[in-house]
């Protein structure tokens, strides 16, 4: 099992590209499932969950390949998908494989998506997702395991309904994005979420020739057509790389330019790294940030977009375990996600978590020693921890980063970093 061997200290310099981002990657693979001519992803991670997603589609029947010239970029033909499962096997590694059911719903009428098994992180329940394709028309039943659907009534095809879910959710947002391109009628959702990744599916739909207006917003109305057709799309920057590299850069003292980072998708995020000092310039090939001696502690509250966003509640907080003051973070999204807490008590944080809220003590001085990752964001929060702890830092478990992370180390290595991977 992979590790990642730090010695802290250094101040990060220089310039890093930002990789597409995973979470527009993965339900866009799965719009190809669509239609039968062939759409080109560009700008496509190189990260675990999207060789995964795309191992799930090829044994559907789909033929996805990475260009070897580019291999960011992903060339998709479902016109021979025969075989419209995602077996447990497959899923219970990546909880995005139930994006799967909604196109798989719309183009064939039927679909068999394992249940997404647990979550480090905390629950992340499908019954918004059934709700809602159940209200265009779907008939699902769980199974032995599995969500099986189905046209209710010998229907040919969805019908166009209003669905309002209990609370934002960007997957049940896609899923049902993607399903009532092909239904029959308008659909529209209410309570949608509004996350660029979800406008950036939108967006590739559009190109595909679906009928949508809305999206970036909380109402989004999809006019249903017979069918679609392949386009090349270019996958969105990932603002959760970009602002975790605004934290590394920022902890350490540094100054850098994020290259393709994109400054208007990540405003919560900079208004807070501003307060604590940090010097953030919007540029329209990236993203500069600058910061010189200790930053001051801001307290931040997790919410969906456009909030701070809880994809970026570890990072942050690795900058505010070193900063002037104290501070107090409170996770609102997901009911499990301070695991990293503990392993940054290990480097010499001052942390306590009472329920939802972590307060924080900022300290002069971590020292290295060696921790665990628990998931994906906790692993990125300790590689910043590790970067600017005196000494050596030792993270284990890496296999959660390489998820989201298209070659970190490389990246910060670029940076001037001293950091390697012990296999």
């Amino acid at each position: 099992m992979d590790k990642l061997r730090i010695r802290g200290g250094r101040a990060l310099q220089g310039s890093v590209d930002i990789s597409g981002a995973k979470n527009a990657a993965l339900p866009e693979l799965c719009a190809a499932l669509l239609t039968e001519e062939t759409v080109v992803l560009e700008n496509v991670p190189r990260l675990q969950d999207v060789a995964t997603m795309l191992k799930l589609v090829r044994n559907m029947g789909v033929q996805a390949q990475r260009d070897e010239a580019l291999p960011t970029r992903v060339r998709l033909d479902a016109s021979a998908l025969d075989k419209p499962e995602a077996p447990y096997e497959l899923v219970k590694t990546m909880r995005a494989s139930v994006l799967a059911l909604g196109p798989l719903l719309a183009r064939f009428g039927r679909a068999m998506v394992s249940l997404p098994g647990g979550c480090a992180i905390g629950s992340r329940p499908v019954d918004q997702h059934i709700k809602g394709l159940q209200a265009m028309g779907a008939e699902i039943t769980v199974e032995r395991g599995y969500m099986i659907a189905r046209l209710r009534g010998g229907a040919t095809r969805l019908k166009g309904a209003r669905i309002t879910t209990d609370m934002v959710t960007v997957t049940g947002t896609e899923n049902f994005l993607m399903a009532a391109t092909l239904a029959q009628g308008v659909t529209v959702l209410e309570n949608a979420a509004q996350e660029p990744e979800v406008s950036d599916l939108a967006e590739m739909l559009i190109k595909m020739g679906a009928h949508i207006e809305g999206h970036g917003t909380s109402r989004i109305r999809i006019e249903g057509v017979e069918r679609l057709h392949g386009c090349t799309h270019q996958v969105v920057a990932d603002r959760i790389e970009a602002g975790t590299f605004l934290c590394a850069v920022a902890a350490t003292g540094g100054e850098a330019f994020l290259r393709h980072g994109r400054a208007d998708h990540l405003d919560a995020v900079i208004e807070k790294l501003q307060a604590a000092g940090a010097r953030i310039t919007a540029h329209d090939d990236g993203i500069g940030v600058q910061s010189a001696g200790r930053l001051k502690a801001q307290s931040f509250r997790t919410t969906e977009y456009p909030g701070f966003p809880t994809d970026m509640q570890a990072q942050f907080m690795a900058l505010n375990v070193i900063a002037h003051g104290s501070s107090k973070v409170t996770e609102t999204i997901f009911e499990n996600r301070f695991m990293h807490v503990n392993e940054m008590v290990r480097l010499g944080a001052h942390i306590q978590v009472e329920g939802k809220v972590a307060v924080i003590e900022g300290v002069e001085r971590l020292s290295g020693a060696t921790v665990m990752a628990t998931d994906l964001r906790a692993s990125a929060s300790l590689v910043i921890a590790g970067l600017v702890a005196e000494g050596e830092t030792m993270v284990d478990r890496i296999y959660h980063l390489d998820r989201g992370y298209d070659q970190m180390e490389t990246k910060l290595r670029g940076l001037g970093a001293d950091i390697e991977r012990i296999q």
